[in-house]
């Protein structure tokens, strides 16, 4: 018997033994689910040892399986990284995933001056409010929003975190926000990725939890919903400044009470795994980025 065990099979193993199902394994490596059935068999056939217990509408994983899995998992992922990596180091494209309301509001207006200061490179962007995992997306720099903590991330600030209020200028006038108590009149509109209005509204309003929960609320899970709603009149938007810096700039929104901002200990952190060396079209990328966001950095 060859010392090396089938490797198809330890790939199914894997696959089946993190997502706890054979239809799920086959999913994700597009493969019908008899086969990975099959590539297991063949695994415990070669190991001499049963990995799963078969029931009529599901397996389960058995005491030598788990601890088998264990063991094998960190180098599989050494395998698939070591893989990536050289697979990768030598093109020149740079894989870029950052929130929607990032990328619309601010990144959108400047990433054409990347492509002109390095035209040899591709540039990638995504947008999605999930957060990307390195070990499994096609990714190779991230910008988050949070709290900057993540022990296996290099974690730089791009933008310190801040919750300032905006409305269009007839609102507020019809409204009549003249100071912060007057918000018991407003509508807030309660980006639920900026959602700091208790703490906003207790500091520079001093009004009480029952006050605050009287005031009318719509709650927007979109930034740029939430954004829109302020433009189009329909109440008070709470967000980071920098996002609503070019409405501000061309008239559509007023910052109100402009000396009342609350430090979050949220910002904008541009990521990449701790242990992965960069590649030189992705340190460009980095340098660029970090060079950008200077004038943000507050």
């Amino acid at each position: 018997m060859c010392d090396v065990p089938p490797l198809k099979a330890l790939h199914a193993f894997d696959a089946a033994m993190r997502l706890n199902s054979f239809s799920l394994a086959a999913e994700e490596m597009n493969v019908t689910p008899g086969a990975v059935g099959q590539q297991i068999r063949k695994l415990e056939d070669w190991l001499g040892v049963a990995l799963f217990t078969r029931h009529v509408r599901r397996v389960e994983a058995t005491a030598d399986g788990l601890a088998y899995a264990a063991r094998i998992r960190p180098a599989l992922d050494q395998i698939t990284e070591a893989s990536r990596s050289l697979r990768h180091q030598h093109a020149h494209s740079v894989r870029v995933v950052m929130p929607p309301s990032f990328a619309a509001k601010w990144f959108s207006r400047r990433m054409s001056r990347f492509l002109i200061a390095h035209p040899g490179t591709e540039l990638h962007v995504g947008s999605s409010s999930e957060v990307a995992d390195f070990g499994r997306d096609p990714v190779d720099i991230a910008i988050r929003y949070f709290s900057g903590e993540a022990d296996h991330l290099q974690s730089i600030l791009l933008h310190r975190g801040q919750a300032a209020l905006f409305c269009a200028p007839e609102y507020r006038e019809r409204i009549g926000l003249n100071q912060p108590a007057d918000l018991m009149r407003a509508t807030l509109l309660n980006d639920t990725l900026h959602a700091w209005w208790p703490e906003w509204l207790g500091e520079f309003a001093g009004l009480d939890k029952n006050r605050i929960k009287a005031i009318r609320k719509i709650d927007v899970d979109l930034t740029s919903v939430a954004i829109e709603s302020a433009i189009h009149g329909q109440g008070v938007l709470m967000a980071v400044p920098l996002l609503a810096e070019e409405d501000v700039l061309q008239g559509k929104l007023v910052p109100l009470f402009p000396q009342c901002v609350l430090a979050v200990p949220f910002g904008y952190y541009l990521v990449h795994p701790k242990n992965a060396e960069l590649r030189g079209q992705v340190k460009l990328f980095r340098d660029w980025i970090l060079n950008e966001a200077q004038d943000i950095s507050i």
